[in-house]
């Protein structure tokens, strides 16, 4: 067993709950004392509840004694992005306006699932307020920081869970993805992170951002992924969006390989920008495929940028999410929040509603794409890591986060199941993403692929000794 618990994966500590070598109390007090002693310097949490996750490991613990574990989760430390309900807990979502008091009465689906197979909740990691963009700083908690280099941003909007898990946090955590929330994050990071399919993972209440919102794990493995799966995926009425369910076990098939398969791999997508170190690590990454049977074609999927098509979506939510705040209150809220809803009001329902027609035009298009390729592999991201605090990398060629994120909002458009898996680090230390799109409904298949890759590539986490001096 590695020394160090806080880099255990989920699956490891449970199969070292099972032989009894270690206890949830054990693994939760190596999780607590890593966010006491890196939380001051990353900011990934803006609360924790050590009380209540150390009853929950002792009680845990009693069932795992008696051989009667109840969950698939059962002593797991976990956290909880703040824009997720979750009883007993203010979810404050990075916002100032929002009132602490409650009452906080009701668990989010997944948070609900997560309960229910007794994941050992640690506490809420933070984000952008009202995660509106794809990096994280907020009024409310400041700015977040990235383990591999704290003067980083560790994206957004789910940049604290991404924060947190990488610097061995506990390892599972639930993210939300309405333009690449997970993914982005995960890029930055060094982790692995799904998008599953829209409607895959039950969500309540329904984003303000409407029908490109999703919710997924973001873990060290890929395994830890398809675990989360099996609980995050549960049925919930709640969500009226939610697919039919599937009682698939993820896991099953996690290790069938590539072989054979059908693979496009798009650079550039035909038209974004992409940093040539980034751009080289990928292609390696692209090569592992082969070598491990896939029949990999590039090619571009044939669609135009489409960042009008997504801001169309998006802006609006942002304009519905202040138009709910009290005017006296908005004073207090992200001035780039507050520019992204004024835009948002200026939209009309004709453009509006091209763009929704525009989107279905791109959602047909994709699923003729993948009755040739069963999977498209990009870059993640167009570049690492930038400095903390910033939207933009660079002030000059972009205005808002949209401007560096063009492979992944194109996929919450046509609500694709994308995963982005570490593929190596720059000559600058700071991790690069492979990105995995599937088509919808593949949820299964883009673990599979993702796994094949971690099989040969495996996921490393950053060097934090330094980040404690």
């Amino acid at each position: 067993m590695k020394t160090d618990l806080c880099a255990l994966s989920a699956t490891e500590l449970l199969a070292a709950y099972r032989a009894q070598t270690l206890s949830p109390v054990e693994a939760t007090h190596a999780a607590l004392a890593r966010i006491e002693k890196l939380n001051p310097v990353l900011n990934c949490f803006n609360l924790v509840d050590q009380q209540g996750a150390l009853a929950a490991a002792r009680a845990s613990e009693a069932r795992w004694k008696k051989g009667e574990p109840a969950g698939l989760v059962d002593g797991v430390p976990t956290s909880i992005k703040d824009i997720i309900l979750t009883r007993g807990w203010p979810t404050l979502r990075g916002s100032k306006t929002t009132d602490a008091k409650g009452p906080w009465k009701d668990d989010a689906p997944a948070v609900a699932r997560l309960r229910e197979h007794n994941a050992v909740f640690l506490g809420k990691t933070t984000t952008p307020e009202f995660g509106w963009k794809g990096v994280t700083d907020s009024p409310l908690t400041g700015i977040t920081r990235n383990p591999w280099n704290p003067e980083k941003t560790p994206g957004g909007s789910s940049g604290g869970s991404a924060a947190a898990v990488a610097a061995g946090m506990g390892p599972l955590t639930v993210g939300t993805d309405g333009g690449g929330s997970i993914r982005i994050p995960c890029a930055f990071t060094g982790l692995f992170g799904l998008k599953p399919s829209f409607g895959r993972v039950p969500a309540w209440p329904l984003s303000p951002f409407g029908t490109v919102a999703h919710l997924g794990p973001m873990t060290r493995t890929v395994a830890d992924a398809a675990l989360m799966m099996n609980v995050l995926a549960l049925p919930d009425a709640r969500d009226w969006h939610a697919l039919p369910y599937d009682a698939r076990d993820y896991r099953i098939g996690l290790e069938d390989g590539v072989r054979g398969l059908r693979i496009a791999y798009s650079p550039d997508l035909g038209y974004a920008k992409v940093d040539r170190e980034i751009a080289a690590l990928v292609k390696k990454s692209v090569q592992v495929f082969e070598a491990l049977g896939a029949h990999v074609e590039e090619v571009d999927p044939g669609f135009e940028n489409q960042l009008e098509v997504f801001t169309l979506h998006w802006f609006p939510g942002a304009a519905y999410v202040v138009r709910s705040i009290p005017e006296a209150k908005q004073e207090l809220m992200d001035p780039g929040l507050l520019e992204v809803a004024r835009a948002g009001e200026q939209f009309s329902v004709r453009e509006i509603q091209d763009a929704v027609q525009k989107r279905g035009a791109l959602g047909v298009l994709m699923n003729q794409f993948h009755e040739k390729y069963d999977l498209l592999l990009t870059p993640t991201l167009p570049l690492p890591a930038f400095e903390a605090g910033k939207e933009v990398a660079d002030v000059v060629k972009e205005r808002r986060w949209t401007d560096w994120s063009p492979f992944s909002y194109p996929f919450n458009l046509t609500q694709q199941p994308a995963a982005s898996i570490p593929c190596g680090l720059t000559k600058d230390g700071l991790p690069a993403g492979l990105h995995i799109v599937g088509p919808k409904y593949a949820d299964a298949l883009v673990l599979r692929a993702a796994r094949a890759y971690e099989s040969a590539v495996p996921i490393t986490m950053p060097d934090l000794a330094k980040l404690a001096r």
